[in-house]
């Protein structure tokens, strides 16, 4: 049983470095960089209002569509320092050698309607 054990936890950093590359690249900054810029341009926030400690970003898909060609899905939560909230859903393509493959598309979210607010239950993402 120990050595068991013990062969289980030395193979897990190796696990963890394997299973690193194998999902979709990550490409937070591209996608929150073009929603900040659509949120300026539509007059609805600026980005030096922003409170980056306060933004929260969370992966809800990634699908592979061509060699090394990923459409990504994110939620994306902005917080102003007067505490006003803008969430938005953006969807681009990316690849493990460029994040920016497509433009990003933005969709404002303007309100939830039922269970709890998704942004203050889920992680945040690595930036």
């Amino acid at each position: 049983m120990r050595c068991h054990l013990a062969v289980l936890l030395l193979s897990l950093p190796g696990l963890c470095l394997a299973g690193a590359r194998s999902g979709s690249p990550p490409c937070t900054n591209w996608p929150e960089s073009m929603a900040l810029v659509h949120l300026k341009n539509a007059g609805i926030t600026d980005p030096t209002k922003i409170d980056e400690s306060k933004t929260r970003i969370v992966q809800l898909a990634s699908e592979k569509i061509g060699k090394d060609l990923y459409r990504q899905i994110y939620d994306m939560t902005f917080v102003e320092k007067g505490g006003t909230r803008f969430e938005v859903v953006t969807s681009n393509k990316a690849s493990w050698q460029e994040c920016s493959m497509s433009g990003v598309d933005v969709f404002v979210v303007s309100r939830h309607l039922g269970g709890p607010d998704p942004a203050e239950s889920l992680p945040d993402t690595a930036k």
